[in-house]
């Protein structure tokens, strides 16, 4: 759903889903539309207007990597913005900025840190039913990863999908 850029000249007259807040001016999960960018001496200046209330505004990057932070293209967005609840696209956006690294990681060490202390503790040293718990909880974790950026996805075309095309996805 996502795109890659690589300049800042292809954001142009592009709608994009801002992910990081600026204060006074785009909040999380807004629509913007980009009017014009240029390169200045000390980055790249970036003129946009949030579509829901008409705002212009202008901001300042260092690197074409920080605007990617701030806002990403998603043409699924863009596109069924108006059907979507501001609380949808605030989970879509949540759940599509994990990682691997960053969401799997931190619960599997804990699991597999909680299975071995037990394991060793309170099973009499069991190695055998360690590995396998380490295995399933790894696996389940994993298994959640899949489902929940599936469902997230599943859950807004099948509520875009009911209001337009007359079918419901399940």
């Amino acid at each position: 759903m996502a795109l890659l850029l690589y300049s800042i000249d292809e954001a142009v007259d592009r709608k994009f889903v801002v992910t990081k807040s600026i204060a006074s001016q785009a909040k999380i999960g807004s629509l913007v539309h980009i009017m014009d960018s240029s390169e200045i001496p000390d980055g790249i200046s970036v003129d946009y207007r949030i579509t829901s209330t008409g705002q212009d505004f202008s901001i300042k990057f260092d690197n074409l990597k920080q605007f990617c932070k701030w806002a990403r293209p998603d043409n699924f967005i863009a596109r069924h913005y108006e059907n979507l609840d501001k609380k949808d696209i605030l989970h879509y956006i949540k759940v599509s900025n994990r990682t691997f690294a960053s969401f799997c990681l931190p619960i599997i060490i804990v699991l597999l840190a909680v299975i071995w202390a037990l394991a060793i503790f309170a099973f009499n040293s069991n190695f055998i039913l360690g590995g396998i718990l380490s295995a399933v909880a790894i696996l389940a974790v994993i298994a959640i990863y899949r489902y929940q950026k599936t469902n997230v996805v599943l859950k807004l075309y099948s509520k875009v999908g009911t209001n337009n095309w007359g079918i419901v996805i399940k």
